[in-house]
């Protein structure tokens, strides 16, 4: 099957939904298939690349000042490049992971054509619309207009998928008359195990020896990153514990002035970004993963740390309680409830039966998120569309 990705978030961008258009364009090519992914590339010119074995159409594009890192195609000339690609590859199938520009011009072309179309929905628009820093009424009109086009584009697709129960009853509550399906994002349960070693990981960072919290992800606001660093200076003084933060950011600098300011800087660790080949082994190097993101339509992050053996305490918000079933295989408090978090994070920390047992049952609940099922789910819905369009 030939198959276009098409997204206007893709590498290097550092976040779910670029990691989940990688990982379906990668493991696609891996089960057979001819993938062609369509996103913005790294310069004023269009150029055909390869990123990770991928052939990539990298649009013309120009930086987006507002978040380091992204970029924006450029429209004047990208509309007819994107065209011109899909022309030249003739796709069987079209796979948008968003309503903006690619993803919307993608689906406007494919219609016309009457090639299928199947959309995941990664929208959220409290993961983008604080970049902005406007008042908190033009933030509610920006929202809704964002959730007026995606229904514009989305309502018209062959099928539409969202990794959660959750995230597919949001679009029911947005108004897309349109229905959609629940497929994982998976998770790769041979790569994240919990027989990697972080070994090599503490000596690199230098970590000590003591029950550890570990988060991974983004540093950006609605991560609620400071609500964890409050939460795990309640406990610093009660035990001999250590954080590592991993991930780059936004509010990396500000989260930094926050430690001093907590006088925990000792027991915090900033790695920074972490480079994928490490990225199995640092879920090693703790005892618990902690996670306050109020916006998540799935998390990865959460998926990997269950594969890798750890329980897990999660902010009881949108779809980590999909994830995390409270006092199984961890815990699960509300966002301005830095004592409750304080005292979840103590309870796991000391005690070694509790993590034994939350462990195995994090290892039992991942094992429906083998990203194997969910590349097998897509497929079907591929040859679903194709055979209603023949």
């Amino acid at each position: 099957m030939k198959i276009i990705i098409g997204t206007d978030n893709y590498y290097p961008n550092v976040n779910g939904a670029s990691y989940f258009s990688q990982r379906i364009a990668q493991y696609m090519q891996k089960r057979g298939h001819e993938v062609l992914v369509i996103a913005p590339g790294m310069s004023l010119w269009t150029k055909a690349i390869r990123v990770n074995e991928i052939n990539v159409f990298g649009l013309s594009s120009f930086p987006i000042f507002i978040y380091k890192g992204f970029r924006w195609p450029l429209a004047l000339f990208a509309k007819k490049d994107i065209e011109t690609a899909v022309l030249n590859f003739s796709p069987d199938v079209i796979h948008i992971q968003d309503h903006f520009f690619i993803g919307g011009t993608l689906a406007r072309f494919a219609k016309k054509n009457k090639i299928p179309v199947v959309g995941t929905n990664h929208f959220m628009p409290e993961n983008l619309i604080h970049y902005l820093r406007l008042p908190k009424k033009v933030e509610k009109a920006v929202s809704k207009t964002g959730w007026r086009y995606f229904r514009m584009i989305y309502g018209e697709l062959d099928m539409i998928t969202s990794p959660t129960h959750t995230a597919v009853k949001l679009l029911d509550q947005i108004g897309l008359n349109k229905k959609a399906v629940a497929v994982s994002c998976g998770i790769d349960l041979v790569r994240f195990n919990p027989n990697n070693d972080g070994t090599t990981i503490r000596a690199k960072y230098s970590l000590p020896k003591v029950p550890t919290v570990l988060y991974v992800g983004r540093l950006d606001k609605e991560k609620n990153v400071d609500v964890l660093l409050q939460a795990f200076s309640l406990i610093s003084q009660k035990i001999d514990a250590h954080f590592v933060i991993a991930g780059k950011g936004a509010e990396k600098e500000r989260l930094e002035e926050l430690v001093k300011t907590l006088g925990i800087s000792p027991k915090v660790t900033f790695t920074g970004f972490v480079e994928d080949g490490d990225l199995p082994n640092i879920y090693r190097v703790a005892n618990c993963f902690i996670i306050g993101g109020i916006a998540e339509l799935q998390s990865i992050v959460t998926m990997e740390a269950m594969a890798s053996g750890l329980p897990v305490i999660a902010v009881d918000a949108m779809a980590l309680p999909e994830l995390v079933i409270h006092g199984e295989n961890g815990y699960l408090f509300k966002i301005n409830e830095k004592e409750k978090l304080a005292e979840y994070i103590l309870k796991i920390l000391s005690n070694s039966s509790l993590q034994k047992e939350m462990s195995q049952k994090s290892l039992e609940l991942v094992q429906k998120h083998d990203i194997e099922n969910s590349l097998s789910a897509y497929e079907k819905i591929y040859q679903n569309i194709l055979a209603f369009h023949s």
